[in-house]
């Protein structure tokens, strides 16, 4: 019998619609379902609203709260999101980023996701590694597309960057639907699927409309990881559309239900690396 993988929400928290308001939801569906959490969340939104976050999502046992970088920058090359800027503005992301998260909500943050994410994570950046290990972070997600940037992200496992040097950074990549461009939330070129597909029984005839529907797609990513026998799956939500969405969280509701149906237990990014130290 394949081990049971653990069902890892994240949230990619920016600066666009109303999230505080959408963290604030979610945060009361995962207390009601008692399922941890990982919220990465960007300098720009802390500045502004970390006195009304903090007091929402002040909960050490229940969420982690991890950098999104200080505002969104690249920082390498992504051909959707744009050209990476410069290692000294890198290191302003990265390092001011962990810094607001920390001095917000007065814990240490071990963990960055990037904004956008990559192809294949920070592989090949030993510069913008070098960066992210001398901040004191521990691991990243930023795998979090398909083959040529295309979605869905495949469910791999985590791994080291021991090729690039820094083999006590870890990468947890995402999976699955990036869920803002599963609505069509994002302006987004049309060059977006794989062919031959990677999940040809998951092709979508277009974007999903109703909660059911989004939970559909994402239940199949959890059925998969069962299935092959994946450590965790991670799927890449975001609070402002998955409010503009549907701003209940019935999506929400629906898979945690299915995960505790089938066994699958919660956790959170940080969860994961204690695991491995």
């Amino acid at each position: 019998m394949s081990r049971q993988p653990l069902f890892v929400s994240a949230y990619d928290t920016e600066f666009l619609g109303d999230c505080v308001a959408a963290c604030r939801r979610i945060a009361e569906v995962h207390k009601a379902h008692k399922a941890p959490a990982t919220f990465f969340i960007t300098g720009l939104v802390l500045e502004k609203d970390g006195a009304e976050l903090r007091r929402v999502l002040d909960d050490p046992d229940l969420f982690e709260i991890a950098s999104h970088t200080y505002s969104h920058k690249m920082l390498r090359d992504q051909p959707i999101c744009g050209p990476a800027v410069t290692l000294e503005e890198i290191r302003e992301e990265v390092f001011r980023g962990k810094q607001l998260v920390e001095d917000v909500f007065e814990r240490e943050c071990v963990g960055l996701r990037p904004g956008c994410g990559f192809e294949n994570g920070f592989k090949g950046a030993p510069e913008v590694l070098a960066i992210i290990q001398e901040a004191g972070l521990q691991y990243t997600s930023s795998e979090l597309w398909g083959p040529h940037y295309t979605v869905p992200a495949p469910v791999v496992d985590a791994y080291t960057y021991a090729e690039d040097g820094f083999e006590s950074l870890w990468e947890f990549p995402g999976h699955g639907w990036h869920e803002n461009v599963l609505k069509g939330h994002n302006a987004t070129p049309g060059r977006l699927l794989l062919w031959p597909p990677l999940y040809p029984d998951c092709a979508l005839p277009g974007y999903v409309e109703t909660p059911q529907e989004e939970f559909e797609v994402h239940a199949y990513f959890v059925d998969k990881a069962i299935s092959e026998g994946f450590e965790y799956v991670n799927l890449v939500w975001h609070p402002w559309s998955l409010g503009k969405f549907d701003p209940e969280m019935k999506m929400l509701d629906l898979l945690f239900t299915y995960c505790r149906d089938n066994d699958v237990g919660f956790g959170r990014f940080d969860g994961l690396l204690a695991r491995r130290q």
